[in-house]
This record gives structure tokens, C-alpha cells and sequence, in this order.
């Protein structure tokens, strides 16, 4: 005998309450504290853009979000951290596209960045500007290829790392406009534009959050954005495509990602989450201070395939030119 409870007009308006009160909770994948892997140190770009988004979804979910760093071997030591926790979704990391697209062209992995690894959403995307210093007699690209060719093995290139798209956007610009500049890899943006800085170096592709201190304090000048339109924070330099160079055309996104057995419905939370914590009006203010480009809403799906693209471009820029870590 089946026993039917009948609910007052009281204990319905309470069950209405409490379902529109839990209603925000249920879109959050998660009622457990998550675990933010970062593979990088403090301070840096990726965990700058990890302690920001920590903030934010943990006011959205309403738990604990914890930034856990895990630096070296070209992001190994983070992807093999995800894949080791339970694929629940419990445990995401927050990266740069460079870690999936760059680093494991030149650097032996413990995992394959296309199958291992699920991108989730984009937070915020860092565009690169070449950049030369105040002692480099050249005020546009032009003037530069003039410049170089007036000193013929006498100029370099400086790069964050070798193996990375600030090395392959000095290699393509050598090649198509005929220059000679040697290429000199640094350990990071920092030490790298020092010797820009100090006229040791001429120039360097770079990335516009690293840079742009610089060249709003005149220590830097900003001769080309490495992108197909111009960025919101240079809006007054040209694109290298402008100037006739549209294959230096290179950007990193910085966002979520998950090991690639969490369930495509526990993903798409997690996206959808990543997506509305990136649109709030107090992040999206933070990252823009910070230099970086307003956000673009991708599903996981159209990542993923953005994700092959890079890849696979890289690995033709890689061969054609022999890059090597150690170059």
C-alpha cells in the first residue's frame, strides 16, 4: 500500500523557497572544496590569472577553491598531478596554451597534450608585440628591417625560451624580410627584457602583459602587434599583418583544463562555470589591468579543436626551421 503525502499550501510555499534558494547551487559541478593545479610558480603570468579565477569561482560555488603550484619539466609535473587525482572534476589545472601547444615540440613529455589533457574554457588570451629598445633607430617595423640591414651580424632576438612562439615569430620574420638577427633564448620575459632594455639586445617578441609596464614607461618601444587585428591595449600600433607580415600572428590563451577522463557532463559544468566567473564585471576588470585581451566564450569541443590547430602549426614551424631547445 503506497502512502500519499498531501502538503498544506504552508509547506508548499517552503519546498518553492528552498528550490529557488538551491537552484544557483545545483549549476555548480561541485559541493566539495576543488583543487587548482597550476604548472608554475607564484607570481607568474598562469598563477596570477589562477588566483583571480580562485577567487571568483569560489564566491560562485560557494567552496574552497585551492591554487596548488607545480612548476617544471614543460608542465609535466602538473598534467601528471591531474591525471593521478580522481577524474571527478574535483582536481582542474589552470594553464597556457603554450604548455599544450609549444613546450612538447621541443621538450620530451610524460603525456600527449591531445589526448591526456581536455581543455575546458578560456579565461583570458595574452597577445605578443615586438618590441625594441629606446637605443634601436627604427619607430615602426620599416624602419627595423632598414636598421638591421645597416648592421649586418652585428643584431639579435631575445626570446622568453627557446622552443616557444616569441622564438618562432623572430625566426619567421628573419626569414621573410631577409634579416640576419641572432637568436639569443632567456629563462623568462624578465631577464630578457633587460638586455632589451639596456641596448644588449635590439628586440624582442613578447608578450603584451609583460611588456606593456615597459612601454607605457617609454623603457620600450612597440613596433608590432603579432596579431591579425590590434589590440585593446596598444590600440595605436599597428599589427605585423598590417605591415605585411600576416603569419606572425600568435596569441596564448590562459584557462581551465581537466584530465581527459572527467565526464564530458561534468566538463561542460566546469566550462560553464570557467565562462560565467571570466564574465564577471570585478575579473574581467583585474584581467584587463593585468594586460591581458577580453575573454572569448568557447565550449570545450571548439577548444579542443583550437587546441589541434596550434598544435599542429607549431610542429610544421618546429621542423621547418629545426628549432631545438637548446638553439
Amino acid at each position: 500500500m503506497t502512502n500519499h503525502l498531501k502538503l498544506g499550501p504552508l509547506p508548499r510555499l517552503l519546498l518553492a523557497a528552498l528550490t529557488i534558494v538551491t537552484a544557483p547551487m545545483a549549476m555548480a559541478w561541485t559541493d566539495k572544496p576543488v583543487k587548482m593545479i597550476v604548472p608554475a610558480p607564484a607570481g607568474g603570468t598562469m598563477d596570477v590569472v589562477a588566483r583571480i579565477l580562485a577567487d571568483q569561482l569560489s564566491a560562485d560555488i560557494g567552496q574552497p577553491v585551492i591554487v596548488d603550484n607545480k612548476p617544471g619539466a614543460g608542465g609535466a609535473i602538473a598534467v601528471q598531478a591531474m591525471m593521478a587525482a580522481p577524474a571527478d572534476g574535483q582536481t582542474i589545472m589552470v594553464t597556457a596554451s603554450n604548455i599544450l601547444t609549444e613546450i612538447p615540440h621541443v621538450m620530451k613529455t610524460s603525456f600527449d597534450p591531445l589526448k591526456d589533457v581536455r581543455p575546458v574554457a578560456t579565461v583570458a588570451r595574452a597577445g605578443m608585440v615586438l618590441v625594441a629598445g629606446p637605443s634601436v633607430q627604427a619607430q615602426d617595423l620599416k624602419g627595423l628591417i632598414a636598421y638591421v640591414k645597416a648592421n649586418p651580424g652585428k643584431l639579435s632576438f631575445a626570446s622568453y625560451s627557446a622552443g616557444t612562439s616569441s622564438q618562432y615569430a623572430g625566426m619567421i620574420l628573419n626569414q621573410k624580410a631577409g634579416l640576419d638577427l641572432q637568436h639569443v633564448p632567456f629563462a623568462g620575459s624578465p631577464p630578457a627584457l633587460v638586455q632589451v632594455m639596456g641596448g644588449q639586445i635590439a628586440i624582442m617578441f613578447d608578450g603584451i602583459v609583460t611588456s606593456l609596464p615597459q612601454i607605457k614607461g617609454g623603457k620600450l618601444k612597440a613596433l608590432g602587434v603579432a596579431s591579425k587585428t590590434r589590440s585593446a591595449q596598444l590600440p595605436d600600433v599597428p599589427t605585423l599583418a598590417e605591415q605585411g607580415f600576416p603569419d606572425i600572428d600568435f596569441s596564448n590563451w590562459v584557462g581551465t583544463a581537466v584530465a581527459s577522463g572527467v565526464p564530458s557532463a561534468i566538463v561542460d559544468k566546469i566550462n560553464a562555470a570557467t565562462l560565467k566567473a571570466a564574465a564577471a564585471p570585478k575579473m574581467h576588470d583585474r584581467l584587463v589591468a593585468a594586460g591581458f585581451e577580453p575573454n572569448t566564450s568557447l565550449t570545450s569541443a571548439q577548444l579542443s579543436q583550437s587546441v589541434k590547430t596550434d598544435f599542429d602549426r607549431n610542429a610544421a614551424i618546429v621542423k621547418t626551421f629545426n628549432i631545438q631547445l637548446n638553439q
